[in-house]
């Protein structure tokens, strides 16, 4: 047989035999995606089907022969190739996790519309007096914008990053999509611990006036106003932002800060599984400190009139401080008449309001 007839049946057995081994590693799932269609490929090479729990550490276990791969350093995983967890977390993350968040971000603004549409905002109960009086220090301004504005960064950022393939790439198009997620990525990475550092000067800063008392537990049977129409006197803050601060701030956001370190700094020996359960953790304190920073906003701005130009400029007009804090006015009203005794002899209890 002459060499020029042997080689294409040569090229032939070898086109077979690459035909036939390509057949033997395929997928028997047929509706397999693709990072589960590789994972069952390596199962089926190796012939193990057994699957470790949800729970289980196990998925972590590695399926190679690490004798052909010298790691380096002391980098935690740094040779390992399939991580079968990582199949679970992607379809969780991105089903049912990714749902429940969107759900819970999309009724929460539809709730606080039916919430203004019912009872409206809450107004002070006379006609302003002019006098201004001191809510907000400089110092308290600061701390509170820098940690808004850090948060709002991050929401927007975190929102492009879970939901962008979803809801902006179909529109948007690759090409923008790519570079909206790419700037979302590295915003969110660098900004977060700025929020850390942020929120820890605010738990600093209003710890001291958020601590809960006994007339509190009158403003929450109430519903601070909405269930027994009327204003109910509260202190420095109501019990709903003494809530938003101890749940919101300090919990949501302690929850978001531990899980966010981990996802941001890989290299102090987190293992995939690690991380995988720091961004369920991370994703769900995000989605509940964002729906409840909604609620902030919305009682800051349409729903107490007057709450944001305290915090904007630190001052409040007297009536209305009476009117949302009436406890805390009481004890302006005390101040300012010991302070008056002592200087001209007016009398203690004579009804003039804090100068």
């Amino acid at each position: 047989m002459s060499a020029s007839f042997r080689f294409p049946r040569m090229a032939l057995a070898v086109l077979f035999c690459m035909l036939s081994a390509s057949a033997l590693g395929a997928v028997p799932h047929k509706e397999a995606v693709p990072a589960y269609a590789e994972e069952q490929t390596i199962l089926q090479s190796e012939k193990d089907v057994r699957e470790p729990g949800f729970g289980s550490t196990a998925s972590g276990r590695r399926h190679f022969d690490r004798h052909f791969i010298v790691p380096m350093g002391n980098m935690t995983e740094q040779d390992l190739i399939l991580q079968r967890g990582g199949n679970t977390w992607r379809i969780l993350r991105n089903g049912p996790l990714a749902l429940v968040s969107g759900f819970i971000l999309l009724v929460t603004p539809l709730l606080l519309a039916g919430l203004y549409t019912v009872f409206g905002p809450s107004r002070i109960e006379r006609p302003e007096t002019g006098h201004k009086v001191q809510r907000f220090s400089g110092w308290d301004r600061l701390v509170h914008w820098a940690t808004a504005i850090s948060f709002l960064v991050l929401a927007f950022t975190g929102l492009v990053i879970l939901f962008g393939k979803q809801v902006l790439l179909p529109w948007m198009g690759a090409t923008v999509f790519s570079w909206l997620a790419l700037i979302s990525k590295y915003l969110h990475n660098f900004v977060g611990p700025l929020f850390i550092v942020c929120s820890v000067l605010m738990f600093v800063t209003f710890l001291r006036r958020n601590s809960f008392n006994r007339y509190d537990w009158h403003w929450v049977k109430s519903g601070g106003g909405l269930l027994k129409r009327g204003h109910v006197p509260a202190g420095y803050f109501n019990a709903g932002e003494k809530f938003w601060f101890w749940f919101g701030v300090v919990l949501l956001g302690l929850v978001m800060s531990v899980s966010g370190l981990l996802l941001n700094f890989v290299n102090f020996g987190q293992t995939r599984y690690v991380l995988q359960w720091a961004n369920y953790f991370h994703l769900g304190a995000a989605t509940f400190y964002i729906a409840l920073a909604m609620g902030h906003i919305y009682l800051g701005t349409l729903g107490t009139p007057g709450a944001y130009a305290a915090m904007r400029d630190g001052t409040a007009d007297e009536e209305w401080i009476r009117t949302h804090h009436e406890l805390w006015y009481e004890e302006l009203l005390q101040q300012h008449h010991a302070q008056q005794g002592m200087r001209d002899g007016t009398p203690y209890g004579t009804p003039q309001g804090p100068r």
